[in-house]
């Protein structure tokens, strides 16, 4: 605990709030693609980039900004995220054509990055035991159910105030953030000597997400053996074997992969990583249910809500199980039942009233499970990260949702496609449910494998590097 100083309902409020801005523009966005196109007279293409800058410019970034954060301090690059945030948001509101909707894209991107990883660092700072524990549940409810709440409040917000609106209520929760947060005391690593940061680790880094990302986004449509994709793929591999080769050994590192040697921090992050690829089940189930089952976009967007009000209700419960049993057992129950729903969506032999409640069902046990896993998964990355280093375990475990998503996202989606192209488009979304399915296995694989059962009652000595007791 530093200064003597512990965290408040007030600071959470704020965290929250800052956490929620990164939803309203980032899931709000893809709600509203029809009014932004008409309004601003751009292409679909051009739309489509403006879309996914934003996390291709966070997934870069977030680990760069959260070792930032430990350094320069976690307020500090919070309030920097909130400013980015007004700035991108100001720039969609006064935008006209393309220039300052992908500026301000891009400048959301960056504030993403920097809020995501230094809130999570200021909990570490400043709450401890089971105070921690409840803050971070507030924090997965801004991350794990804003998607949702974003989605649906961004829905209301442009079909009667017009899309630009969504993003003037953005500015407003960024502004209440920093105001919240103005008392909360500056928290960074104690350091010694001149500023030292790894640009040449970055540097690398960029390049090989940026690759990564082109083949994600485009492999697909280059065809995954075109000379293309596998000349990108060549990149991504060279990128990572001399990133890992750069960064080993170096005082001075973007990741600390040690990190990695903390079993139950490995197990978070892996799980945490492969749970958010079954985000995979959200496009292939909804393009069927729409494609193959008649279903209007509002129909299908209904099927899903029992997602939003389970994943809601379950995140302080997964955080009660947590505080009494530990983090493993929720972890793997989370993840079971979350796996279980989407199973339950793969069955479309089934008739159409039947198959609409299974779907229905699968996707509020979908919900269920991932908020019974939220708090527990991310207090044991927390809880393990010795507090020098909080803030840059905590943007690896972020961006770890990111690519899982992302992976998740374009594996079902290249096999659902590839399927569909048959004609057969039950078989096609059957396969492309099981693919995220094997996600969801993967992931109970992992929690099992390296997750110990002391896991959220136990912290890592940040000076010894043994566990201690909360």
């Amino acid at each position: 605990m530093e200064t003597g100083y512990k965290g408040t309902d007030r600071m959470i409020t704020g965290i929250v709030f800052g956490v929620i801005t990164f939803w309203l523009f980032a899931q709000a966005m893809v709600n509203v693609v029809p009014a932004v196109q008409s309004d601003l007279g751009i292409s679909m293409g051009t739309l489509n980039i403006a879309i996914s800058v934003t996390a291709l410019f966070s997934g870069m970034f977030i680990v760069a900004a959260g070792g930032l954060a430990d350094k320069a301090g976690r307020k500090k690059i919070a309030y920097i995220g909130f400013v980015l945030s007004i700035i991108g948001s100001l720039c969609l509101v006064l935008a006209e054509g393309a220039p300052l909707l992908i500026a301000g894209r891009i400048i959301q991107g960056l504030s993403a990055a920097c809020i995501m990883p230094s809130t999570i660092a200021l909990i570490k700072a400043y709450f401890e035991g089971k105070e921690r524990q409840r803050a971070l549940s507030f924090w997965s409810i801004g991350s794990w159910g804003g998607s949702g709440v974003a989605s649906f409040a961004g829905g209301v917000i442009a079909t009667n105030l017009g899309w630009k609106w969504i993003f003037i209520f953005s500015i407003i929760f960024a502004v209440l953030g920093m105001f919240l947060l103005k008392d909360t005391p500056e928290s960074k690593q104690e350091s010694s000597g001149s500023f030292q940061f790894d640009f040449a680790g970055l540097s690398i880094f960029i390049v090989t997400m940026l690759a990564l990302n082109i083949f994600i986004t485009y492999g697909a449509s280059f065809g995954w053996l075109s000379l293309q994709t596998l000349g990108i793929l060549a990149v991504i591999l060279a990128g990572l074997i001399i990133f890992v080769k750069v960064e080993t050994g170096k005082k001075v590192v973007l990741i600390d992969f040690t990190l990695f040697k903390n079993k139950p921090y490995a197990g978070a992050t892996a799980s945490n990583f492969l749970l958010n690829g079954i985000a995979g089940t959200l496009v292939v189930a909804n393009t069927y249910v729409q494609v193959g089952r008649g279903f209007t976009s509002f129909q299908s967007g209904m099927l899903s809500l029992g997602y939003l009000v389970a994943v809601l209700a379950m995140i302080r419960v997964g955080e009660k199980i947590l505080q009494r049993v530990g983090a493993k057992k929720p972890m793997i129950w989370g993840a079971l039942i979350t796996t279980s729903g989407v199973a339950m969506m793969g069955l479309t032999f089934l008739p159409d009233i039947t198959y609409t409640a299974v779907v229905f069902v699968g996707f509020a046990l979908f919900g269920l499970g991932l908020g019974i896993y939220a708090t527990p998964s991310t207090d044991t990355s927390v809880s393990n990260a010795p507090s020098d280093k909080v803030g840059q375990a905590a943007g690896v475990y972020k961006m770890a949702s990111s690519l899982g998503g992302a992976f998740g996202v374009a594996i079902s989606a290249a096999v659902y496609g590839s399927a569909a192209a048959s004609g057969n488009l039950e078989f096609a979304a059957t396969l492309g449910i099981l693919v995220n399915v094997a996600f969801g296995i993967l992931s109970i694989i992992s929690i099992i494998t390296l997750v110990p059962d002391s896991a959220g009652k136990a912290r890592i000595s940040e000076k010894a590097g043994v566990a201690v007791s909360d």
